[in-house]
Order: C-alpha cells, then sequence, then structure tokens
C-alpha cells in the first residue's frame, strides 16, 4: 500500500502552509453529464499512524459519505457515476506533542470512480490520494492543541473530496466535459488544494528526530525515516 510508510514522515512535519478558503464558499465547477448514483466509503483496512487520536471506521465512513454527497450531490447530469473510496489510514494531530514537532493530520485513500451505465470503473488502477489538513495562522502551533479530533476530520474530509473531484476534472473525456473548461476548474481547485501540503525539510525533520523525547503516547519517529 502506497504512501503509509510515509505518514510516520510526514505527520511530525513542522509545516507552515497558506490558509486554504472555506470549502463551503468554493464556487464548484461544471461536471457534464455526472450524476451521482452510489456513493461508497470503507474503511475496513485502515491503519492509525501515531502520534494520533484515534477515529473508527464508523465515523470516517459517516464523514467522508457526507462530504463526497455535499460536493457531488448537487450535480444533475444525464449519466449515472459511482463514487467509491478506501480510507488506507490517517493520522489525527494530537495535543502534547513538543510545539517545535507541530504536528499536521493526514488522510489516505484510493479513489475510484464507476459508470453505472457501462458497470465498469473508468480506470484500471484505483488513484490513492494524500490528504493533507492544512495550517491556519492558529494551528502553527499544533493542529492538535487548537482543533477537536472531530474538526480535523471534517477538514480532512472536505479537503479528501475536493482532491477527488480535481482528479475526475484531469479526465473531462469521462464526464463529456470541454477540456478547455475542465482545465481552469481544475486549475483553480489545485490552487486551492496545493494550500493543504506542507514543505518537506528532511534536515529540518533529522533535527527534531534527534531533540524528540518519546512519551507512551507521543512516540518519535524512527531515525531511519528521516534520512
Amino acid at each position: 500500500m502506497r504512501n503509509i510508510a510515509a505518514l510516520c514522515l510526514v505527520a511530525v512535519l513542522a509545516a507552515c502552509s497558506t490558509p486554504a478558503p472555506d470549502p463551503l464558499e468554493e464556487e464548484l465547477p461544471n461536471m457534464g453529464d455526472f450524476r451521482l448514483a452510489y456513493n461508497i466509503v470503507v474503511a475496513d483496512n485502515m491503519q492509525q499512524v501515531p502520534p494520533s487520536r484515534r477515529a473508527t471506521e464508523e465515523e470516517w465512513i459517516e464523514i467522508l459519505t457526507a462530504e463526497i454527497d455535499r460536493r457531488f450531490g448537487g450535480y444533475e447530469g444525464e449519466r449515472l457515476y459511482h463514487i467509491a473510496i478506501a480510507v488506507d489510514g490517517y493520522s489525527l494531530a494530537p495535543p502534547g506533542i513538543p510545539l517545535v514537532l507541530s504536528p499536521k493530520s493526514i488522510l489516505v485513500i484510493s479513489a475510484n470512480v464507476w459508470d453505472d451505465e457501462l458497470g465498469a470503473k473508468l480506470h484500471e488502477e484505483p488513484n490513492q490520494i494524500t490528504v493533507f489538513e492544512g495550517l491556519s495562522g492558529a494551528t502553527v502551533l499544533g493542529s492538535g492543541l487548537v482543533r477537536t479530533r472531530e474538526e480535523q476530520m471534517q477538514i480532512l474530509a472536505r479537503n479528501a473530496a475536493r482532491r477527488i473531484q480535481l482528479w475526475m476534472l484531469e479526465n473531462p473525456d469521462w464526464f463529456s466535459i470541454d477540456p478547455e473548461v475542465a482545465a481552469a476548474d481544475a486549475a483553480a481547485i489545485a490552487a486551492v488544494a496545493d494550500a493543504e501540503e506542507p514543505d518537506i525539510d528532511a534536515d529540518a525533520l533529522a533535527a527534531q528526530v534527534a531533540d524528540c523525547v518519546p512519551t507512551e503516547e507521543t512516540p518519535c519517529p524512527a531515525a531511519e525515516e528521516a534520512n
């Protein structure tokens, strides 16, 4: 499973990023003939990567299902499509981490899109997506200090829905979208989505690993993960 091992590394990065706009205020793009049919989320094989608050399979299923419905449920195209998501792994930044680590929360999912009429997926392999929580000025000291577990999950789920739509717009032929319109909309979504991603500084992480004092609830990343 790609990217899961990287969660251990990225979850402890002290990264500052430009705050993303409120997803509820985004203008949703044209999706051609898309209409959402089934919205399926599974989490039976997900991994929790420490340090992390705990979230159940049922909680992830509920919140991701709601966000996919919110983002895609309003489209009224003439063709039915299904979106299926598997939760691969997550890390919800806990409070109490040394401030130098300033952890942030991460979600890894695998997404599939099905054409109902064809009864088939529109691609060969699932699209695995790594989603970051994003930071605001209030969360520079650590998301776990200023956001609840539920708030972290909500933000990750909304960012995941955005990333899925970006991927779909990068394949406009699936939904009979004008390629130029899709490219412009994808660029707008990508600008928002890119604000979620941290700048990874391997040297800084190595220094944090060397200085880290592990506790029972907040183990340090392994030294080899910083190299």
